[in-house]
């Protein structure tokens, strides 16, 4: 369970830190007009939220006086405008899309509305529903700061058609070094053997790569706040990552995350790809995806440990600061309800519901037969990892792909920039990794 009082004593020094990033907030905010509600809502531009926004007509005519205005932007973007809002308490937005990594800090600080009594006090919304790990990762002393919109693990996604052509086979619980040798063999000059996120940034390169680092037997501290990042294990883990992107990844990984690769899986010009599992829902849509019905899907490589996929969520939560929390907890519930997955699934297809959030999901008999070929391993590794010890060795945090106090944000941002170096060729690994160990141990000195 994450601790309050280290949250307390931080938060004053991130408020100070966001309230710098202000000014790069986008446009938006509330507006009362003749009585009307006007909620503004700031998430990601992942294609689920899209959907959401493509699908709010339907709430706005069930919820007459409530419209709903969608800020989107990439994922990086995202956190610098929302943070820097919430932190400086500008108000600018009424509903916030927030991640697993932010939740309990903010509901901790108490920056996030307070859920759990809207929830419990609503029968049909049917709290209890919601996936027991994923529900405790937004939660603090029992209070629920955010519902999850989707949620996900990583695993590795191949394409059958590739793997039959070349006589290979791809085994459930594959390890690194033989993910590595199918990458090798099926890169060519028309094809990327594997694609990996190469781009700088905590929640782009580091949410793959540090479960790499953490099957290699690495992690960002030990149970002291000693930083690790120049350890024997960190630095094999990264070697590795970066010789299998030259080896067979894609080019000029640097400017390529989660869309990116989507984009190339999903074209035909990739055999694989390690990532988050809500991918496959889009793989599998013949409407977005020249490879729907060629993908296979396998837990997340390991090396020393059992298993190695993250835990991660993107969840809807509303600051404090909002004039309009009655009608943003009325849009919140509406679009993690189980109506709401039934209308993604009606009207856009049962591929595209929101996975990892509801139980009841995978209980859809539509849902079951469209989302066959992922479906079940992705419940299955989401019940699989262990947020409170993901790697080989003890760590004195909760989560998996990244470390739950405030300064990893920019811990994370700096280390992932040197290593983005490292990919392109401008330093070698032991070097970033070498300036990496420093800022990381500033930010470990701080939780001692």
């Amino acid at each position: 369970m994450l601790k309050k009082r280290r949250f307390i004593a931080t938060g004053s020094a991130l408020a100070v830190t966001v309230i710098a990033l202000s000014g790069c907030a986008g446009a938006g905010g509330s507006a009362q007009q003749d009585g009307d509600v006007t909620l503004t809502l700031a998430t990601v531009s992942n294609p689920q939220m899209k959907d959401m926004e493509e699908l709010k007509g339907t709430f706005e005519k069930e919820n007459p006086g409530i419209k709903v205005n969608f800020v989107q932007m990439e994922e990086g973007d995202l956190r610098a405008a929302v943070t820097a809002d919430v932190a400086s308490k500008a108000g600018q937005y009424d509903i916030v899309t927030v991640g697993a990594y932010e939740v309990p800090q903010w509901g901790a600080l108490g920056w996030l509305k307070d859920l759990t009594p809207a929830l419990e006090a609503d029968e049909d919304y049917d709290v209890d529903d919601l996936l027991e790990p994923v529900r405790k990762a937004i939660s603090v002393d029992d209070k629920q700061y955010a519902v999850p919109f989707y949620g996900e693990s990583s695993i590795l996604m191949y394409n059958k058609a590739m793997f039959e052509e070349a006589g290979l086979t791809m085994p459930n619980n594959p390890t690194w070094q033989e993910v590595a040798d199918f990458a090798k063999q099926l890169n060519s000059p028309d094809v990327a053997g594997i694609c990996l996120r190469g781009k700088p940034g905590w929640g782009d390169l580091f949410a793959p790569l540090t479960t790499v680092v953490q099957t290699f037997g690495g992690n960002w501290y030990d149970m002291d706040w000693n930083a690790q990042v120049d350890s024997p294990e960190f630095t094999e883990a990264v070697n590795f990552y970066v010789d299998l992107l030259a080896d067979a990844g894609e080019s000029d990984p640097v400017s390529y995350s989660f869309t990116e690769c989507l984009n190339l899986l999903s074209s035909g010009k990739a055999a694989m790809w390690y990532d988050a599992s809500v991918a496959a829902s889009i793989l599998e849509d013949p409407d977005t995806s020249d490879v729907a019905g060629q993908m296979g899907y396998a837990h997340a490589p390991t090396y020393k440990t059992d298993e190695s996929g993250w835990l991660w969520s993107w969840n809807l939560a509303i600051p404090e600061t909002t004039k309009n929390a009655d009608a943003a907890t009325t849009f919140v519930k509406w679009a993690t309800s189980k109506e709401y997955q039934q209308l993604v699934g009606e009207t856009l297809g049962w591929t595209r519901v929101p996975p990892g959030a509801r139980n009841s999901t995978y209980e859809i008999p539509e849902y079951k037969e469209a989302a066959a070929a992922f479906a079940p391993i992705t419940l299955e590794v989401m019940n699989s990892v262990n947020p409170e010890q993901p790697g080989v060795d003890p760590q004195p945090w909760v989560g998996i792909q990244y470390v739950t106090i405030p300064e990893f944000q920019d811990v994370g941002n700096q280390v992932a920039q040197l290593v983005a170096d490292a990919i392109a060729g401008r330093t070698t690994v032991e070097a970033a990794l070498a300036e990496g160990q420093k800022i990381a141990q500033a930010a470990g000195d701080k939780q001692k």
